[in-house]
C-alpha cells in the first residue's frame, strides 16, 4: 500500500447543491479513508447563505463585490454554514462506517480571526472599507484536528471564527481552507470547483494548465489568466504551500471520478507546487 497521506478537501461549488453529486463525491473522498489515508473537509456555503438571507429578508450591501456582513446577517450565515451545510455533510458521512465531527473555526480556538477591511485605491489614495463581520485568518491552532485524526474521526470544518476578543467573523472559505491545509501540513490540499482546473482559455479544454509553481502565479495573474472566482482558489493554494502543505490541486467537484484519479495517483486538474 502507498504511504499514508493527509488530504484536505475544500468543498464548494455546484457539488454542494446537487444531492446526487454530493453523495458520489463524498463517497469517493471516503474511499481515500478506506485506503488508510486521513481526510479533513473544509467548506463554505455561498448559495445557502444567499438563500437564508433572502428568506429572512436581510438585504446585503456589496462593496466591490464583497458582501458586508452585519451582526444580524452573521447570525443567519452561521445557521446556514453550521446548521445546514455542516450538519448535512456530517450526517452523510455518519451513515457510512466512518464518523465525522462537525466544527467551525470557533471550536477549540481552532482558528483565530482578525477583522478584514477591503482596500481600494483611487488617484494614489487608499481607502479602507469596513465589511462588518468579515474576517481573515490570523492564526491556526491544529491541536483539535490532530486529536480527531489520531482518534480516526473525519473533521468537517466551516469557515467561521472568533477574534481574540470573542467577536465572530465569516471568513472566505478558500482562504480559510488554505490556512488550515498549511497549518496541518497536508500532503494533498484539494480545491473542488466547477471546472477541470485553471485554463489559459476557459473555452479551449486543451489549454488546461496541468502543472504550475507558486512563482508562476503572478505572471498568470498579470496576463489575465487567473481571474474572477479562480483568484481566491489559486491564492489559497499558495497560502497552503507557503505554510507547510506539500502539494495543492484544483479539480472539478462536479466530476467525482477526478477524486478516483487522485486516489490512483493519476495527474488530474491543475497541480500547484512550491517549486
Amino acid at each position: 500500500m502507498t504511504s499514508k497521506k493527509t488530504y484536505l478537501f475544500k468543498y464548494g461549488g455546484n457539488a454542494m447543491t446537487d444531492e446526487r453529486l454530493k453523495e458520489e463525491l463524498i463517497g469517493n473522498v471516503l474511499d481515500l479513508k478506506r485506503d488508510g489515508h486521513q481526510v479533513v473537509i473544509v467548506h463554505g456555503g455561498g448559495p445557502f447563505i444567499k438563500n437564508i438571507l433572502k428568506k429572512v429578508r436581510v438585504t446585503s450591501q456589496f462593496i466591490d463585490g464583497h458582501r458586508k456582513t452585519t451582526p444580524e446577517a452573521l447570525r443567519y450565515v452561521e445557521m446556514a454554514l453550521k446548521g445546514e451545510v455542516n450538519g448535512s455533510l456530517v450526517n452523510l458521512i455518519n451513515r457510512t462506517e466512518f464518523t465525522a465531527v462537525g466544527l467551525s473555526g470557533k471550536d477549540g480556538k481552532l482558528v483565530t480571526a482578525r477583522k478584514r477591511f477591503h482596500k481600494t485605491e483611487e488617484n494614489g489614495t487608499v481607502t479602507e472599507h469596513d465589511l462588518g463581520q468579515v474576517g481573515d485568518v490570523a492564526s491556526v491552532n491544529t491541536r483539535l484536528i490532530e486529536i480527531l485524526l489520531e482518534s480516526d474521526y473525519i473533521p468537517v470544518i466551516t469557515c467561521l471564527a472568533s477574534d481574540s476578543e470573542g467577536a465572530d467573523f465569516n471568513i472566505n472559505g478558500d482562504m480559510f481552507a488554505g490556512h488550515i491545509a498549511g497549518a496541518i501540513k497536508a500532503d494533498e490540499y484539494v480545491v473542488l470547483t466547477d471546472v477541470d482546473g485553471l485554463f489559459k482559455d476557459i473555452n479551449k479544454p486543451e489549454t488546461l494548465i496541468k502543472k504550475l509553481t507558486i512563482q508562476e502565479i503572478k505572471t498568470l495573474s498579470d496576463d489575465g489568466i487567473i481571474v474572477g472566482g479562480m483568484i481566491p482558489k489559486v491564492e489559497s493554494c499558495a497560502i497552503a504551500l507557503n505554510n507547510g502543505a506539500s502539494s495543492a490541486r484544483i479539480i472539478n467537484g462536479t466530476k467525482p471520478d477526478q477524486i478516483t484519479d487522485l486516489k490512483a495517483q493519476k495527474e488530474t486538474g491543475t497541480h500547484i507546487t512550491a517549486e
